[in-house]
């Protein structure tokens, strides 16, 4: 028979034949429904098999990441000559501790602030991670687009699903209420639009309602991610590209950070499905499943052990205030909702409402290693008989399920 999901289209016959795929890039990211089933990219396997495997696997991962000593991890300090100039133009910046800054003085209801003061804020959200203006009341839809407009590619890319009550249609209203906006959206480490060549610059998040009893949004760095890696793990990874699940896209694990130039990690732990090595001139392989899932579990327990809770001076868990206004660079951070911010139970949390806006890259995000932007049929074959037919490729939704026992949800 055949079956879609997402940009893939293949034929998906009795579990123990070939399976086709034919890749195509996603001119924009659509859910598929329901669940995507995992094949070792052509050999689909029974479901009670999968679960049987993972199970023997999560009590055989171990949470160390390779053998080898950890780096030194730092967020950098604010820039004092880029504080001078802001205060030169009214414009105040204050470190928030182990990473951010706040922001005083910029009205984003107003006129456009000079190019002097916009370059000095976006090199400081590349390397602090994300700004947070503060004070700026309740924006209207059309007031938080043209301020999200002024960072990275200077032009709102959306490709979200619009909820009814989204006051703009570049607007991705989230809410733990799904009568007010859309529930349950990013409970796992990522970046936003990593299902395209392009992945988005910045993201806008503005709250405009904050729940009584918090609904968090939790930040890491991977700039500082990278550096707290040991040497070994830092090769390995700057040899994997990861591929994703809905549109073939093809992005690097590790790469320099198109402002700052640092080196940092990248990989969405809920849309990628599978991961290439490069091992030769132009040869790539297919991670095999116990690999992925001990790289998904080893990149999940990285970002996590940035939180200060976990001895960590690399992440956030971010308690919003009335009229926070944050954007994020969205390529020196990964990001992911707390568990709280999904609760549906109004009367114990809270009603949580945050508008989302997400820009258009400054240029596309490239695997490197001379490989296409979107993996083609041709490519996975072959790194799949590199791999000896282990390969595993998960086509559509969710992608590769590296942990049966949390929720997954794009």
């Amino acid at each position: 028979m055949l079956a879609t999901a997402g940009a893939f289209t293949f034929s998906l016959p009795r579990a123990t034949s070939r399976v086709l795929c034919r890749l195509r890039p996603a001119r924009a990211f659509r859910e598929p429904p329901g669940r995507a089933r995992t094949f070792a990219f052509g050999v689909v396997l029974p479901l009670a098999a999968q679960l049987t495997q993972r199970q023997r696997q999560r009590r055989a991962h171990s949470t160390a990441m390779a053998s080898g000593t950890a780096g030194t991890s730092t967020v950098p300090s604010l820039d004092p000559a880029r504080v001078a100039l802001l205060k030169g133009h009214g414009v105040t910046l204050q470190a928030i501790e182990p990473m951010g800054a706040k922001v005083a003085g910029l009205d984003l209801k107003g006129p456009e602030p000079p190019a002097a003061v916009l370059e000095a804020l976006q090199a400081e959200m590349a390397n602090r991670g994300f700004l947070v203006v503060s004070g700026q009341g309740v924006l209207s839809g059309d007031e938080q687009v043209k301020a999200s407009e002024l960072w990275g590619g200077r032009q709102i890319h959306s490709t979200h699903g619009m909820h009814p009550k989204a006051p703009n249609k570049h607007i991705f209203r989230l809410s733990n209420d799904p009568q007010v906006g859309i529930n349950g959206v990013g409970p796992q480490w990522h970046n936003d639009g990593s299902f395209e060549v392009g992945v988005f610059s910045h993201v806008g998040y503005h709250i405009v309602r904050v729940p009584e009893n918090t609904g968090n949004t939790l930040f890491c760095h991977q700039g500082a991610a990278y550096d707290a890696l040991p040497r070994e793990t830092q090769e390995f990874w700057s040899r994997l590209v990861s591929v994703n699940a809905t549109s073939g896209v093809l992005h690097p694990m590790a790469h320099d950070h198109p402002i700052n130039g640092r080196r940092s990690v990248y990989l969405h732990l809920g849309m990628t499905g599978g991961v290439l090595e490069k091992v030769g001139e132009d040869e790539f392989r297919l991670l095999e499943e116990e690999e992925l899932t001990k790289l998904f579990h080893s990149y999940n327990d990285l970002l996590n052990n940035g939180l200060p809770a976990n001895g960590g001076n690399y992440a956030i868990s971010y308690q919003y205030q009335e009229g926070d206004c944050i954007f994020i660079d969205n390529l020196a951070l990964a990001h992911k909702a707390s568990p709280q911010a999904h609760n549906p139970d109004i009367k114990e949390q809270g009603l949580r409402i945050l508008h989302r806006t997400t820009v258009k890259a400054m240029k596309p995000f490239m695997p490197g290693f001379n490989l296409p932007a979107t993996a083609t049929r041709e490519l996975l074959t072959a790194a799949q008989d590199t791999s000896n037919g282990k390969g595993v490729f998960v086509a559509g939704g969710l992608g590769f399920r590296w942990d049966e026992s949390i929720r997954m949800q794009n």
